[in-house]
């Protein structure tokens, strides 16, 4: 099993779902966050004074799928988060030891 953390534009987050579901991926976590990657922020203005946004607002999806659907599950949101303007997110993907569903103690894939 993989898990696989997705940080994007929140704007993103309804399209991003939505492939995710035409691809059979039955659960996702969303998180809001703020934060900043390379671009360090942006200046705005307001009623004419400047002032700098450190961190920008994002969505943390995070989902857990079985090994076959983790490369498809990567690329759909690829796909669909990309803007290709900075600021697009970033992906991980790391390996679940096990899972456990606590209302009836199924292990494994039948957890999920």
């Amino acid at each position: 099993m993989k898990k696989i953390e997705a940080i994007i534009k929140p704007f993103k987050l309804e399209d991003v779902r939505d492939a995710l579901h035409e691809i059979g991926q039955q659960g996702i976590t969303v998180t809001e966050a703020k934060g900043f990657g390379r671009q360090k922020g942006h200046t705005e203005a307001y009623r004419g004074a400047e002032y700098v946004v450190d961190f920008l607002p994002k969505v943390i999806i995070e989902l857990v799928c079985d090994d076959a659907m983790a490369e498809r599950a990567v690329e759909t949101i690829i796909a669909t988060a990309r803007t290709g303007r900075i600021g697009d997110g970033k992906i991980f993907v790391s390996t679940v030891e096990e899972a456990l569903r606590i209302r009836t103690g199924e292990r494994g894939d039948a957890a999920l």
